[in-house]
């Protein structure tokens, strides 16, 4: 199959949505399918050999849900768009975030292939589907199918936009996070190592992971935080830094993707405290597949990927008190960091990219089918 898989956001810039489409594609051409990347992007993309990359517009940044997306509004890609899909006719194009402008927008008001969708975001609410669902059912009468990453992600975006989703979930690379990446020197050196990984927004929750830190650090001197994640944290995070004068905390900024693994596999704690509208954890799985025991808050999207007291504890959002008492459970007990790890190591087998490309492949054969049906039921009553 020709198969065209379409992103809203700047390529090369690290997310979500981006981190999901590469190793999609890569398991696709492994399985003998002709692969393009279609999406904006700020800078020259390189992909591995045989898959191509069209580059959709120059991204500007736009404010949305606590976060900012880097997203392309040039009206100017429509022409592009069109010539672009009547020249190589894919068979079937998925669509990432489709109702995010204005890329996947453009691309499904074109395509006559086999349109399908994958809903990546939780938002509790949206504040923009009501006033614009109206317009986007247009496009919307066009997907053929719709997967969602998540229960949450299917509900919400269900809210709006009723049909039948197929939960497909993200997929992690196993291997990369396993046993062969080696832990970081510098921070083998005997103290317990609690990591945050994610971006330096709000709704990641770093203020509460510093002030759980703050109860922990005089009960615990060799206990140590490491960030790691892009951005500058906020200013009630450097409000905890300064006036709790913390010491052991690490900012490390972003870090190379190749790198990640060994920070995973140097930590003994995994923490992540956001505060909502996650959709599903990408974090938790690398935690997991690295045997990271996990402490996380107890949000949709969270909870859906880490089984409370099997791989961590979950525990309420926006809570210092609560947060601080998981970590002190797992400082205090070597044998229960190890039972979590393990059991996490685990569950992660079932998130290995090719399960679920295997099943995204799957749904494509049991669309084109259906079509085909479609489209054989209705030359029969023309006739």
């Amino acid at each position: 199959m020709k198969i065209a898989l379409v992103s809203p956001y700047d390529f090369t810039y690290p997310g979500g949505v981006t981190s999901h489409i590469v190793p999609l594609a890569q398991q696709f051409q492994r399985a003998g399918h002709h692969v393009s990347i279609l999406a904006p992007s700020s800078r020259p993309v390189a992909l591995s050999a045989g898959m191509s990359f069209v580059r959709l517009g120059q991204p500007v940044l736009v404010p949305t849900g606590g976060s900012v997306a880097r997203i392309s509004l040039s009206v100017w890609l429509l022409p592009k768009v069109k010539q672009l899909l009547e020249e190589t006719r894919f068979d079937v194009v998925h669509l990432h975030e489709p109702f995010t402008p204005f890329v996947p927008i453009c691309v499904l008001h074109y395509s006559n292939a086999l349109n399908v969708a994958t809903f990546h975001a939780y938002h509790g609410r949206s504040k923009l589907y009501p006033f614009t669902k109206q317009v986007l059912h247009r496009w919307a009468s066009r997907l053929h199918g719709r997967i969602a990453v998540s229960q949450p992600a299917a509900e919400f975006v269900g809210r709006y936009f009723p049909g039948d989703y197929r939960v497909i979930p993200n997929g992690i690379d196993v291997d990369r996070f396993s046993d062969r990446a080696l832990p970081l020197p510098q921070f083998m050196d005997g103290r317990l190592n609690l990591l945050f990984v994610g971006r330096m927004e709000k709704r990641k929750g770093l203020r509460y992971l510093l002030g759980a830190y703050s109860r922990l650090k005089w009960d615990f001197p060799n206990l140590r935080l490491i960030v790691v994640g892009p951005g500058t944290p906020d200013k009630e995070s450097y409000r905890i830094l300064g006036s709790r004068g913390l010491q052991d905390v690490v900012f490390l900024g972003g870090v190379p993707n190749e790198e990640l693994p060994r920070y995973y596999r140097s930590a003994h704690i995994f923490c992540a405290p956001a505060t909502g509208k996650e959709s599903f954890g990408i974090v938790l799985l690398e935690a997991m597949a690295s045997g990271c025991p996990i402490v996380a808050s107890n949000i949709e999207g969270y909870s859906a990927v880490v089984d409370d007291g099997v791989q961590g504890l979950l525990v309420p959002p926006k809570s210092e008190e609560a947060l601080a008492a998981a970590l002190r459970l797992l400082i205090e007990s070597a044998p229960l960091r190890y039972r979590f790890g393990l059991a996490g190591q685990q569950k992660a087998q079932l998130y290995r990219w090719e399960r679920v490309a295997l099943r995204v492949l799957d749904y494509y054969d049991e669309l084109r089918a259906e079509r085909g049906q479609r489209e054989l039921s209705v030359a029969l009553r023309a006739r």
